[in-house]
């Protein structure tokens, strides 16, 4: 099975969310399905059913993050040696060179892919366009739009 590459910050916040989900969310539905069952009627019983439904999805998403825990392989950038080079996890200062602006970029895994954050997927065509080039390298990014040509400025693991 293929491993799935993921920053040791975002598997972090994967287990920050199976342990609040496991500790806190868990025990309160399965409090208030006792509640509800103490209604009476099972069949008609609103706050049971939704309840149950509650139950579902936290129990769904509990497998879902053992899930991706197991198939990823944690990488923590900070211990790879600098060697000015774009690989994952890096963190990319880029020049535009249509627009004049400057932008930065870490890479991340699929899962931890935030744009607001300045986090892009590894298998963006940005970071596609970035692997392995260094710092000073200009890149040609094929976006829907046309081509954007990009400087990579500098190259972080931080």
């Amino acid at each position: 099975m293929r491993k799935v590459p993921m920053t040791s910050g975002g598997a972090e916040a994967l287990r920050i969310e199976l342990n609040e989900l496991k500790t806190v969310k868990r025990p309160k539905i399965i409090q208030a399905i006792a509640e509800a069952r103490e209604h009476g009627d099972l069949k008609e019983n609103a706050e049971y059913h939704a309840a149950r439904e509650q139950q579902s999805f936290c129990e769904g998403r509990i497998n879902e993050i053992k899930g991706k825990l197991a198939d990823s392989e944690i990488i923590d950038i900070s211990k790879i040696p600098h060697t000015g080079k774009v690989i994952f996890g890096s963190t990319v200062a880029l020049y535009s060179l249509d627009t004049e602006k400057k932008v930065i970029y870490q890479i991340v895994g699929e899962d931890e892919a935030d744009v607001k954050n300045n986090k892009i997927s590894v298998g963006s065509p940005i970071s596609r366009a970035m692997m392995g080039k260094s710092e000073g390298d200009e890149i040609v990014v094929k976006a829907p739009g046309g081509d954007i040509e990009y400087e990579i400025e500098t190259v972080q693991h931080i």
